[in-house]
């Protein structure tokens, strides 16, 4: 129940902040009563008022009030002293009543310090602490004044007045005319220009408008839609040429492995073939290199046979 209560408390005090412009710290009038009632229930005044309020309180107490406290007869001297030391310890709010030789009653020192003209208007936007129930009700007839009171060591904050909800649908009804009006101030004058602008007879207006929207449009190139390109992260990277595929490539294009590890391998068998036939001064020839192969080919083939017919020879001999 208590988060509950405090997020009661907050909505309250949000609406007394947007129609009566409550700001923090708050100004709250404490009377004598309540601090008799809080230190009887061992109750921390000021926190408790910060927790309901859910804001930074600024506790305030009349000189009325004081002298309450100091006229007190039917407590012993210590907890007057503890009283008056806790209200010491509070902001004095003046209500030029010490001239008098009695203090006022809080209902009248109050009303005096919240509606000194009888305005029914919480000018100064004090949050009133009172155990009093005169006060109280009184209070409620001013427009925008939170209450708050102890009942049974519980702080409780009174809802909203009937004065003070009539004043904020009130408000709140007149920010919606304004508005209204305002809008159909910015309407009638936008017509009045467009009106201005042409001829409502001859229509020149009109054509002057649809002219401009054309050349607009006529100005503005639409995006060409298309295939778009791959994404260059989805990508495969080109691989750098190794030995096997450069092999691949030379016998594709019916070359030898020499001429891949040996660029200058055949024009060192161009001049092998150019010492052999002696052809040294012109170009090469092959039709000279098929020759010069043959010519060797027929000198060993002419040997062996040599070789042979003298073995058979010497064989024959040998039998006679």
């Amino acid at each position: 129940m208590r988060g509950k209560r405090s997020k009661q408390y907050r909505k309250l005090m949000a609406q007394f902040e947007m129609t009566f412009g409550f700001r923090g710290p708050y100004q709250v009038l404490i009377d004598a009563q309540i601090i008799q009632d809080t230190e009887k229930f061992k109750m921390d005044l000021v926190g408790g008022l910060e927790r309901t309020l859910s804001a930074k309180v600024k506790p305030m107490i009349t000189q009325c009030s004081m002298r309450h406290l100091y006229l007190l007869k039917h407590l012993p001297q210590p907890t007057k002293d503890a009283l008056i030391l806790t209200a010491q310890s509070m902001e004095r709010r003046r209500c030029n009543h010490h001239v008098l030789d009695e203090p006022l009653s809080t209902l009248e020192c109050y009303n005096s310090v919240i509606d000194p003209k009888n305005s029914h208007t919480n000018k100064n936007r004090y949050i009133v602490a009172s155990q009093d129930d005169d006060v109280r009700r009184h209070c409620r007839g001013i427009k925008g004044v939170p209450l708050v009171f102890v009942k049974r060591s519980v702080m409780v904050m009174e809802p909203m007045a009937a004065g003070s909800v009539k004043a904020r649908e009130g408000m709140e009804r007149e920010k919606f005319r304004s508005g209204l009006k305002t809008r159909g101030i910015g309407l009638i004058g936008k017509r009045k220009r467009d009106e201005d602008d042409g001829d409502a007879v001859t229509g020149e207006g009109q054509d002057a408008k649809s002219m401009t929207e054309s050349e607009e449009r006529a100005g503005k190139k639409k995006k060409v839609k298309g295939p778009k390109g791959p994404n260059p992260l989805s990508v495969k990277r080109p691989k750098k040429a190794t030995v096997s595929d450069r092999k691949e490539e030379t016998r594709r294009e019916g070359r030898s492995d020499e001429a891949l590890s040996f660029p200058d391998a055949e024009e060192r068998k161009s001049e092998i073939r150019v010492s052999a036939v002696g052809n040294l001064d012109g170009p090469f020839d092959e039709t000279q290199d098929r020759e010069a192969k043959r010519k060797r080919k027929r000198k060993h083939k002419s040997k062996q046979l040599e070789g042979l017919t003298a073995a058979i020879n010497n064989g024959n001999e040998g039998t006679e």
